[in-house]
């Protein structure tokens, strides 16, 4: 018996097979390429099937299915909503994948749930109870657990923390991905830096030589690196809109450990002590004494780790 995990990103297509212990059996990635809609839904049955197929001829028998996907799984219909994902804005995913499934059970959440599920079961955050993922790549959310549960919200949408307001006054241009991740998100690191390179000509930097419509997160990590002044005063700018968005979330929900993960932790894993330095700062005092700050265990697998959990949680509920 063995459970299959899957993990839809923005890009790719990431799928697991593990044992009920946690070990990864196997691993396979498919690039979305340019799917959407029905063709991007059509992908993932087809994995499935494919795994579930190969499962039952090595021995490996997909006993449960958990899916994670990027944005918000609405529970009591089994659609969801992932704003990359043209044509996903109401999609019945949980339909379509039973059809492949048979009797095989499947269970969707989100991306954020997934993450802290994952390093809750073989990651960083094992033994927790009460745990936070902050994802910080393309865009930014959270995976809020307290007292072992996932923090759902009324509509399933508690987590995005992109939206958290940490600058006056509002502006318009927050309205589409919020105010924190418009600012220290993958997207907004280097949104920052094309800023600034448009306003300081007198700046001759590294950076001024990169092709703006280019240029990366990675490139500012790389340019910060080697003491570039436009990269420092974004990082900089990161570090405390990281700190101040991880002081609400210990004085809101005082977690004993909050895992920092997504593609820029990556590069920014060495900020942590800075952003650590931040935090405290604004935090509540003796929440912010008692948690720990640390990376995550799993780096790009926390999605599909976490879906892998997913199908081991629905099991041990039907038994």
């Amino acid at each position: 018996m063995a459970l299959l995990g899957v993990d839809l990103g923005g890009t790719k297509l990431a799928l697991a097979v593990f044992s009920n212990e946690g070990k990864m059996i196997s691993r396979k990635v498919s690039p979305l390429g340019s799917r959407y809609g029905k063709e991007a839904g059509k992908l993932i049955a087809d994995y499935v099937g494919e795994m579930i197929s190969e499962g039952e001829s090595t021995g490996n028998r997909i006993s449960s299915v958990g899916i994670s996907v990027p944005g918000i799984s609405h529970i009591s219909t089994g659609t969801v909503w992932a704003p990359n994902i043209r044509g996903w804005e109401d999609y019945p995913l949980l339909t379509e994948i039973e059809n492949v499934c048979g009797s095989i059970p499947v269970t969707i959440d989100s991306d954020r749930a997934c993450y802290i599920l994952g390093e809750s079961w073989q990651g960083n955050a094992r033994g927790c109870r009460d745990a936070i993922f902050l994802s910080v790549g393309t865009g930014i959310g959270a995976g809020v657990m307290i007292n072992g549960e996932i923090l759902r919200g009324s509509r399933d949408i508690a987590g995005c923390i992109g939206w958290m307001a940490l600058q006056k006054p509002f502006n318009e241009k927050y309205a589409a991905c919020g105010c924190f991740e418009y600012y220290a998100s993958g997207e907004g690191i280097a949104r920052l830096t094309k800023t600034l390179l448009a306003e300081k000509s007198e700046y001759s930097g590294e950076l001024r030589s990169k092709d703006s419509d280019k240029l990366t997160a990675s490139d500012v990590f790389s340019a910060y690196d080697r003491g570039d002044t436009i990269a420092e005063g974004v990082i900089v700018a990161s570090i405390e809109f990281w700190g101040m968005a991880i002081a609400n979330l210990v004085s809101l929900f005082n977690p004993e450990k909050i895992i920092m993960g997504g593609g820029v932790f990556g590069p920014a894993v060495k900020l942590i002590p800075a952003i650590r330095a931040e935090a405290a700062r604004w935090a509540q005092p003796v929440g912010m004494q008692n948690v720990t700050i640390d990376v995550s265990g799993l780096a790009g697998d926390a999605g599909v780790y976490g879906a892998g959990f997913l199908a081991l949680k629905k099991l041990s509920e039907l038994k």
